[in-house]
């Protein structure tokens, strides 16, 4: 099987590596060389991963053969600095049959490629909010791994290692599959339609009671037209009263205080990950004007959005455009 890693200036090293090294082990164990990769750059040039670690691609992007299955890897605001010949040597590869994925912020180019319409994909949940927002008429899933027909999409780093680990069992077998998540220690293997954990500490709540977990599913869904308090006790026939002892007892925080810090985080993936203006980010996490979005920003993370988006592009980006390597 002949898979290629097409990688972006920010690229995430560990989903790269979550790859390769499985399938590494497998051909070890196997003694055959059953898995094959390489690694290319859009113009074949060095690129730079997020961990500031520079790699040599094997070749361009335009030089590559038809394979079997293509993997882009990059940040949420990677781009082709030459979109049409980009976007025109992914849509060769499709038509020759191969599949194409994405890891973690690849999903966003692919996206944009088009290739992506009419398929279900997985985003990581520190993506959502900038690629519901880009990408409106996309069936995102909050899944690790989402194989839908020849797409294939992985929301980080673990996943892309059991996605591999998939792989591994398709071509070898299980038992293979099983030996090489005991060389890493892989404690489970997961695949379609589980989804997402946000990991918490160790001295967080583990499970939050009924009550407070059926009110905050319904805050998630109201990020962009806010509901009240009143209107979440109405619709789980409790009190309004109910609702704040419960949120206070589970999570220290009054329900508000809970649903306002959700929306800023939403309103932090735009600033962070997409070109949006201050006042479109207010607008998609409920507020009418910047102003009310900028104090609580703020409050919540000590710095203004313009701040916070400056430091991230003066550390990854600049203008939203990668980096060269210095």
């Amino acid at each position: 099987m002949q898979i290629g890693f097409l990688i972006f200036p920010g690229f995430p090293m560990a989903c790269l590596t979550s790859v390769i090294e499985p399938l590494r082990a497998a051909n070890e164990i196997a003694g055959r060389q059953v898995f094959e990769w390489c690694l290319m750059s859009e113009g074949g040039d060095k690129t730079v991963s997020s961990a500031r670690i520079g790699l040599e691609p094997d070749m361009a992007l335009a030089d590559l053969d038809p394979i079997d299955l293509l993997f882009v890897l990059g940040a949420p605001n990677s781009l082709f600095a030459n979109a049409n010949a980009g976007n025109g040597a992914l849509r060769r590869l499709d038509r020759h049959g191969g599949i194409l994925g994405a890891i973690s912020g690849g999903v966003f180019v692919l996206a944009r490629s088009g290739l992506v319409a009419g398929h279900k994909c997985s985003v990581h949940w520190c993506y959502e909010a900038a690629f519901r927002g880009e990408f409106p008429d996309i069936d995102m899933t909050d899944d690790v791994i989402t194989m839908d027909r020849r797409r294939y999409t992985v929301s980080g780093a673990a996943a892309a290692f059991d996605l591999a680990l998939h792989l591994i069992e398709d071509r070898l077998g299980g038992d293979i599959a099983h030996e090489v998540a005991c060389w890493f220690q892989h404690p489970t293997v997961r695949g379609d339609r589980v989804q997402q954990r946000v990991p918490r500490r160790p001295s967080a709540v583990p499970d939050l009671p009924i009550l407070v977990a059926r009110a905050a599913t319904l805050f998630a869904e109201r990020i962009e037209q806010p509901i009240s308090i009143a209107d979440v006790a109405g619709h789980l026939n409790v009190s309004p009263r109910q609702i704040e002892r419960a949120f206070k007892k589970a999570t220290g925080q009054s329900p508000t205080h809970y649903y306002r810090e959700m929306r800023m985080k939403a309103a932090r993936q735009l600033v962070l990950y997409s070109k949006d203006t201050v006042l479109s980010i207010a607008h998609a996490v409920g507020y009418t004007s910047a102003t009310p979005l900028m104090i609580h920003y703020r409050d919540a993370f000590g710095v203004s959005p313009q701040e916070d988006r400056q430091r991230i592009n003066s550390f990854r980006v600049q203008g939203h455009v990668p980096l060269p390597p210095a």
